[in-house]
């Protein structure tokens, strides 16, 4: 048992004397290899042979559909994912040498799950609910969320998203209803307001005015207050054109003296200055 105990007492001494050489030390894009620091292959790169002696690494560009976005030593770029469109997915941005492929769901649907493989439909937000396309991207299982004070929603959707109220005063309206989670606000004019008042009284007062007038044209040929005839014309001598000059009577014709005559007997009446003739027939 002494004899053991002493080997392994040496043993301890002889590895706690025995030290290792000092280890190659690389910078952070070089890598250790066979007691020599190689250089990694930059992004987009693979390496294809490692340093030696007398010649540094070689790296070739990856190939296309594949990838590599760090310094690396790998001899093998990555594939880019494939957004399989009957998973429900689609690009969302295209891979290239440096950078995977980026997939999402299309719209109206989610990721199923945290590594969103494949997606699933979107349930409609009902009235007063909005799509929130970071729920849908963060793959959360309900995207729709209540619309806050001072949006709306009146539609059932998969991809709308709540909206803000209208601004009446940016529109230099007023407001003539307030909006609510599912209708938005309503607004109107100020002079509107107004006209909507008086508009109808003016078109009841005019058409009185045109009753009336009608009135007076079908039952009194016209209204009193109206001169039928044109307003007589002054003639220079004062008197009024159209007024008819009084008649100077008529002159009876002077009564000629009348003389009698005797006939038979009879006296026979005859105009002063005329002739007396009678018939010898008489005169016999």
């Amino acid at each position: 048992m002494k004899r053991v105990g002493l080997v392994g007492l040496l043993g301890a001494v002889l590895l706690s004397c025995w030290g290792p050489g000092d280890a190659v030390r690389c910078f952070d894009k070089q890598y250790e290899h066979k007691g020599r620091c190689c250089n990694r292959c930059q992004p987009g790169e693979k390496l294809v042979s490692e340093c030696n002696g007398t010649a540094d690494s070689v790296c070739a560009h990856c190939e296309s559909g594949h990838y590599q976005q760090s310094w690396t030593k790998e001899r093998h770029c990555a594939p880019h994912d494939i957004c399989e469109d009957n998973a429900g997915l689609t690009v969302k941005t295209q891979g290239n040498a440096t950078h995977n492929t980026v997939c999402q769901c299309r719209a109206g649907m989610h990721c199923s799950d945290t590594s969103c493989q494949t997606c699933v439909e979107n349930q409609p937000c009902q009235h007063g609910f909005g799509f929130v396309a970071a729920k849908a991207v963060a793959r959360m299982s309900s995207p729709c969320e209540p619309c806050a004070e001072g949006t709306f929603s009146n539609v059932s959707s998969k991809t709308e998203p709540c909206h803000p109220w209208s601004s009446c005063e940016e529109k230099g309206l007023v407001v003539k209803a307030k909006g609510t989670n599912t209708s938005d606000v309503i607004c109107e004019s100020g002079r509107r307001s107004s006209l909507s008042v008086l508009i109808p009284i003016m078109a009841a007062v005019v058409t009185c005015l045109v009753g009336v007038c009608i009135y007076c044209l079908v039952h009194t040929g016209g209204c009193s207050h109206l001169p039928l005839t044109p307003a007589p014309v002054q003639l220079e001598t004062g008197k009024p054109r159209g007024s008819l000059e009084p008649q100077q009577p008529v002159e009876m014709e002077e009564v000629l003296p009348v003389q009698e005559t005797l006939l038979g007997g009879q006296p026979v009446a005859q105009e002063d200055g005329k002739e007396s003739r009678i018939s010898e027939q008489e005169r016999l």
